[in-house]
């Protein structure tokens, strides 16, 4: 039955399949993307670029970036490892200095930049997670710092998104030059969330190729800066934390639209879509998927009404279904799974944990397809593979959490 008020569309989902939970079954589909993974391995820190990943140039070291590079595959590989999930042919490790030489030779973008996802800050990271080195660490330093007053105002570019990294070395090292540099971010984040009562509160304004718009999902908008503030809550006086709790259940609360079940999802921004476009989406990206996951730091006692809300947002993700554009965790079925996770941890309840698993089932045979299809696998932790084999993890630890934003190893 179409609901009353239109929460995703039908053309953008599909019937679940792929049959009750079996943890054997998960565990031989991780392995087997870990496998080809490993396999496809074009040189150190450097894979095939896959035909739905492929924009503009090429370079000819493929991309590095822990979005959409290399970047992300050896912390995937590393992180899974460290966890006892596989053994690994060849350690990740060995390829850093092939990752930061090929992106400083190569840029993805075609010039360095400090972004997180996409850029300096997200390898650097990974860098220094994998490797400890003090040198890595002084340049992650400067790239976040070169970051603060980046316009966007969105965490795939901007201060949000980068001031996780300063945050992660806080909380590893204690030295107080990282404490300082979020604390920094942090005041940049703050004054640039402003008034707008038009729109039901403060909000961000992103500027992003020429435009000004004012999104609301995790990918380039609220709640991915709203994540980036609960994570660093700690750091943060008890008055304002309060306004921070506050705003944001507030602001999440006016957007939220709800179909005659109760259940709820979120447009993508405050402007008024393209009548030939998608009116609401149901991704990590744009919608409740992300949403919910950028929200996992909410403290759950807080607001029994926010609590409901989350849950009704997990209500509609399940109603949708899995995602036709396939497997990963950005815009895919697995990044639908990563939400049911959170909701699974928030709650206790194991109805949530079921979900994400059925979803996760299904992106098993949405991977094999895939491959099938394309004559290879999609090699990158948020669009591709390596992001389905980390929630498959998950589903069978019963644990969530997102890559080098929750998970850090």
């Amino acid at each position: 039955m179409q609901p009353a008020t239109l929460l995703f569309h039908p053309e953008r989902h599909e019937a679940l399949r792929g049959g009750p939970w079996d943890a054997a079954q998960a565990q031989a589909a991780m392995l087997a993307i870990v496998a080809d993974v490993e396999a496809r391995r074009m040189g150190p820190a450097h894979w095939p670029v896959h035909a739905l990943d492929a924009e503009g140039e090429i370079p000819s070291t493929g991309y590095k970036s822990v979005y959409l590079g290399s970047a992300g595959v050896l912390w995937t590989l590393w992180y899974l490892q460290q966890q006892g999930a596989v053994m690994l042919q060849r350690d990740p490790r060995d390829d850093l200095a092939a990752l930061d030489a090929a992106y400083q030779a190569e840029p993805d973008d075609g010039s360095v930049i400090p972004s997180h996802y996409l850029g300096e800050v997200g390898i650097l990271l990974v860098m220094w997670r994998l490797g400890g080195s003090a040198a890595v660490a002084d340049r992650l330093y400067a790239a976040v710092r070169s970051n603060i007053e980046h316009p966007s105002n969105e965490a795939l570019w901007a201060a949000p998104g980068t001031m996780l990294a300063a945050w992660q070395l806080w909380r590893a090292t204690g030295e107080m030059r990282w404490r300082e540099l979020v604390q920094d971010n942090i005041e940049q984040v703050w004054r640039t969330w402003l008034p707008d009562d038009a729109n039901h509160g403060p909000l961000w304004t992103q500027l992003i190729g020429g435009k000004a718009v004012q999104y609301l999902g995790a990918g380039h908008g609220y709640a991915g800066n709203v994540c980036s503030l609960l994570k660093t809550a700690d750091l943060l006086d008890a008055p304002r934390r309060e306004r921070l709790y506050t705003r944001c259940a507030h602001t999440l609360q006016a957007w939220a639209r709800r179909d005659a079940q109760g259940a709820v999802n979120w447009p993508a921004g405050s402007y008024t879509p393209r009548v030939d476009g998608p009116q609401m989406l149901m991704q990590w990206c744009h919608g409740a998927p992300g949403i919910v996951t950028a929200l996992a730091d909410f403290p759950p006692l807080h607001s029994p009404a926010f609590e409901a809300l989350l849950l009704a947002a997990g209500q509609a993700i399940w109603q949708a279904g899995p995602l036709t554009k396939g497997p990963g965790l950005c815009h895919g079925t697995a990044g639908n799974a990563a939400a049911l996770l959170v909701l699974h941890g928030r709650s206790g309840d194991a109805r949530w944990l079921d979900r994400a698993r059925a979803l996760a089932m299904h992106a098993i045979g949405q991977c094999d397809v895939a491959r099938a299809t394309h004559g290879q696998g999609r090699y990158s932790v948020w669009t591709g593979d390596p992001g389905l084999a980390l929630v498959l993890w998950q589903c069978i630890q019963g644990t969530a959490g997102l890559p080098l934003l929750d998970l850090v190893g």
